[in-house]
Parts: C-alpha cells; sequence; structure tokens
C-alpha cells in the first residue's frame, strides 16, 4: 500500500504527516534514538507546544508514535514508514526543484512541503526513476 493511501485510511491530514516528517528528521539529524522533545518539534516547525501535544496525542491514538506522561515522542515503526516516506518525497521535490527548474532553495523547500502530500506513490515511484535516469539523485 503506497503512503499516500496509508495516510488516507489513517485519516492523517497534511498537519499530521507534517509532524510525522519532523520526528523522523530530528531523529536522523540529532541521532535522537531514545526519542524526540516536544519542544524541538515546536521549534522545528514553529508552532506552539501545545500544538505539539495535541498532534502528538492524535497520533498516538492512530498506533504512530509512543510517548509516556511528559515523555519524549517516539515514533512506531509505521509512523516512522510514513514519516520517512513524506521526508524522502519531499527531498525529491525540492532536488528537482532546485536542481532542474533553478527554483531558490529556500522557496523549493517552501513549496515542496505542500507539494509531498498530494502525490501518489504511484507518480512518486515514476519520477524517481525519471530523475535517475537523468543522473538526479536525491539530496538530504
Amino acid at each position: 500500500m503506497d503512503t499516500t493511501e496509508r495516510s488516507r485510511k489513517l485519516h492523517l491530514t497534511m498537519a499530521n504527516e507534517d509532524y510525522l516528517e519532523c520526528l523522523v528528521r530530528i531523529e536522523q539529524e540529532e541521532g535522537a534514538e531514545d526519542g524526540v522533545r516536544s519542544v524541538d518539534v515546536a521549534k522545528r516547525l514553529n508552532v506552539s507546544k501545545a500544538s505539539v501535544n495535541k498532534a502528538v496525542a492524535a497520533l498516538k491514538a492512530q498506533g504512530l508514535v509512543d510517548q509516556s506522561h511528559y515523555g519524549k515522542v517516539i515514533l512506531t515503526d509505521q509512523g516512522r514508514e510514513v514519516g520517512t516516506a513524506v521526508w524522502y518525497r519531499h527531498r525529491l521535490i525540492r532536488t528537482f526543484l532546485v536542481r532542474e527548474l533553478g527554483v531558490d532553495f529556500e522557496r523549493a523547500d517552501s513549496e515542496a512541503c505542500m507539494m509531498e502530500h498530494a502525490l501518489s506513490e504511484d507518480t512518486m515511484s515514476r519520477w524517481l526513476a525519471y530523475l535517475e535516469q537523468q543522473g538526479v539523485t536525491v539530496e538530504s
């Protein structure tokens, strides 16, 4: 099942996907295997800690994250899978916009964030195959 289809079945909003993506990014960039602090997510997404807590509660109810009372947020395997796929989509789109179309990095990053939620896994796979044939690789 593709990520977009999974997100629909889980009734994930674009914001929920952004939270999962953010958690994956912090894990990868900061080596936070023991979990991510809510305050770090709030800073990264430029939202309030209360917004993060509300999102975490929704993601926890769906089995995508775990969190003990006011503890660090830990992605479940399914949550990590969805978040990793969203982050990959983001990087693929951003790379294409910057390298192939010459879009400014900041604009490409912002627009990739909007576009990453709308494309099916099938379209993303086809796009990736095309880019690989052109010698384009996804940047981190």
